[in-house]
């Protein structure tokens, strides 16, 4: 696919009693976006219907039924059901849970059988969605079942990119997680994303330690010297343009994090807080390592808002535009690796040391 072609957009609904909807509809509402993708929202037409009388709008969509029928530049609503469905918002129900894996479950089908081109999921509640048939954390674990390779959460926004070593894993056993063969595995996953995915051909990347003060010589902890030293030591040997560890509590302050392509926290808040902090409501959730594109806006149900008509939908129209990036990207790559005379990738938006 050229970049003058549009691309499929597969969208999974999540909880139907959040800002989903909303987030969704208000993005496409804008007619411009239909000139550079195609957007397949897995839920149903009486639901979206509903959806958008109660928020007003004047947008139109087309009804299909399987996705050999999508209809390119129209904004299409791909039923994964028929029945009517109550919609409760801002209430945390297993109904709205059970609708969102049955959006998502379709989705992820037509993204493995290349119906669609790329995956951007609306936010899900991670409470609800449990049941004897799907028991996940969250969307990540999933898709890594569901999708070759090995997946890393990764945040992104224009000037900044988070990777996770750990994400979805209680604060008590976040240092048993963290062993040798996961470091190097998670910094090769995002030394290969960050160039094929985002074009840097030599990608830098600092690590944070686990502990505060990266342990202060085994006064706090032992984990930065024995476990994260010496592994990020090898991968250094072995050609990966890899620094730290860093204490994370001045690593953001000091704005050290400029000088990198990408940041890899130990844990989910010691790198969520510093992102959503100098991020939030501009970045992207990237699922990176995987077989296809998925990425999700940086928020989740916003119960407290939900069905209001004045969630912020900016974090998912940057979430189409990542997706959409990050697809084209790779494909230049795919392209570029079968004849590598054309082109070489450039570096990206860090300064050099």
């Amino acid at each position: 696919m050229s970049q003058q072609e549009n691309i499929r957009v597969g969208i999974s609904i999540g909880d139907l009693n959040g800002i989903g909807s909303e987030i969704i509809l208000k993005t496409f509402e804008d007619k411009r976006m239909l000139e550079f993708c195609t957007p397949v929202i897995f839920c149903s037409v009486k639901v979206m219907s509903y959806f958008i009388k109660h928020y007003g709008l004047t947008i139109k969509v087309q009804g299909i039924d399987s996705p050999d029928k999508i209809i390119d530049k129209k904004i299409n609503v791909l039923n994964v059901w028929k029945e009517p469905v109550d919609i409760h918002f801002g209430v945390e129900e297993k109904q709205a849970g059970a609708y969102a894996i049955k959006s998502l479950e379709a989705a992820v089908s037509a993204l493995k059988k290349n119906q669609i081109d790329v995956l951007v999921t609306a936010p899900i509640n991670k409470s609800n969605i449990q049941s004897k048939t799907f028991s996940f954390p969250g969307h990540t674990d999933y898709l890594n079942q569901e999708l070759e390779g090995d997946s890393l959460m990764l945040m992104i926004s224009e000037t900044l990119r988070i990777g996770l070593l750990t994400d979805h894993v209680a604060v008590k056993d976040v240092s048993s997680h963290i062993t040798r063969e996961l470091i190097e595995k998670k910094i090769n996953t995002i030394n290969k994303t960050l160039i094929q995915d985002f074009g840097i051909e030599k990608p830098k990347i600092a690590v944070l330690g686990l502990n505060p003060h990266n342990g202060d010589n085994g006064v706090i902890g032992n984990e930065d010297d024995t476990v994260l030293r010496p592994t990020l030591d090898n991968l250094r040997n072995n050609g990966k343009l890899v620094f730290g560890p860093y204490a994370a509590d001045s690593f953001f302050g000091s704005g050290n994090y400029k000088n990198f392509d990408v940041v890899i926290a130990s844990y989910h808040d010691q790198g969520l807080i510093p992102f959503k902090t100098l991020a939030f409501g501009n970045g992207v959730n990237y699922t990176a390592g995987l077989s296809h594109v998925r990425t999700s806006p940086d928020h989740g149900t916003a119960y407290d808002v939900a069905g209001k008509g004045v969630a912020n939908y900016e974090s998912f129209r940057q979430a189409i535009y990542s997706a959409i990036k990050i697809f084209r990207k790779r494909k230049e790559y795919q392209e570029i690796s079968k004849n590598p005379l054309e082109i070489k990738p450039k570096r990206s938006f860090s300064k050099k040391k």
